[in-house]
């Protein structure tokens, strides 16, 4: 057993659902072992401020269902600078945290893992992945995507409805910021026409969608649903040219932040409750500057230096495959 007696924990950066199960397993855990928790407000801005509360079983009940974050998230600017860094662990230091769980995404990350290397090894981090746009290299699921894409489909669902009472042509733009998997997953569910993602920029030519709209057209299809990521943009545009050019009435709809919201699905509330019992786990076994990932059907962690030293690579297998049920 380790010597942890006080972790911190803190969401930052968009919020994702699943991050409340997640917190409440860290808190649990943690006390259920004789660790004193304190919640950090307002993400990496709580923590400049000392803006914490102490957290006990109780105080995480009922929140396993809900989205959001209890422990609210913000972005830092403050935090982005050295000073700022150095200015967060001497609050740590000061509040005797012996170590600290953030939940968040690869900005996350890489903020707590210059703390941790700047403090000299005084700050522990143990990061949980917390993103729905599933763009952390280390880890084959992140916390959120799965309810991410799970609105997002029931949204394209929807959207096929009024698009075939109007025969018309639909752009949909999800989120993911500049990764492609909720577009890819959301087409492949809703059996899209065309999917374009920056993973593959050639098969979102704007003129060969036009003309395979036309053609799709020709033999009577009475809809044409394009999964557009955030990561392209410009759905308006998109939706302005294709109208102009083929004469089929075309609408773009952005999904937006309804993708971050909801309650979480039951993958998102137990792969969460997990990684957040993992991230104590790993603290009391005495590791340092970790990240709790899921690989090959495990949950185990690595180096958080080396885990954020991996890139992300686009499987190809969704690209074909969705290439492949494309209606011709």
């Amino acid at each position: 057993m380790s010597r942890v007696k006080t972790i911190g924990v803190l969401t930052s950066g968009g919020d994702a659902p699943g991050m409340n199960a997640a917190v409440r397993g860290v808190v649990r855990c943690a006390v259920n072992n004789g660790i004193r928790v304190l919640g950090f407000e307002r993400g990496y801005n709580g923590l400049l401020d000392n803006e914490y509360r102490e957290m006990d079983k109780r105080s995480v009940s009922d929140i396993v269902d809900r989205g959001g974050t209890i422990l609210f998230t913000a972005r830092s600017k403050e935090f982005g600078e050295v000073e700022g860094k150095k200015k967060a662990i001497e609050i740590l230091k000061k509040d005797g945290v012996d170590a600290l769980v953030v939940l968040g995404g690869d900005g996350t990350f890489k903020g707590a893992m210059d703390m941790a290397n700047l403090s000299g090894g005084e700050i522990n981090v143990i990061g949980v992945p917390a993103t729905i746009d599933l763009d952390i290299a280390c880890t084959e699921y992140t916390i959120g995507f799965d309810t991410a894409i799970n609105t997002a489909m029931e949204g394209v669902d929807r959207i096929r409805d009024t698009s075939t009472s109007h025969e018309r042509c639909s752009i949909v733009e999800v989120m993911g910021r500049n990764a492609g998997y909720i577009a890819a997953y959301t087409g492949i569910s809703t059996g899209a026409e065309e999917i374009i993602i920056p993973e593959n920029n050639e098969y979102g030519d704007i003129n060969k969608i036009i003309t395979r709209v036309r053609i799709a057209n020709k033999k009577g299809k009475k809809h044409y649903i394009i999964i557009n990521a955030e990561g392209i943009g410009h759905s308006s545009d998109m939706a302005k040219m294709i109208e102009t050019m083929t004469g089929i009435e075309t609408r773009a709809t952005i999904l937006g932040h309804l993708q971050r919201g909801g309650s979480p699905t039951c993958k998102d509330r137990v792969y969460a409750s997990i990684m957040g019992c993992k991230a104590v786990e790993v603290l009391m076994d005495g590791k340092k500057n970790r990240l709790i990932v899921y690989k090959n059907g495990e949950f185990t962690d690595v180096d958080i230096n080396e885990g954020l030293s991996e890139k992300k690579v686009f499987p190809q297998y969704f690209i074909k495959t969705a290439e492949e049920l494309e209606s011709k």
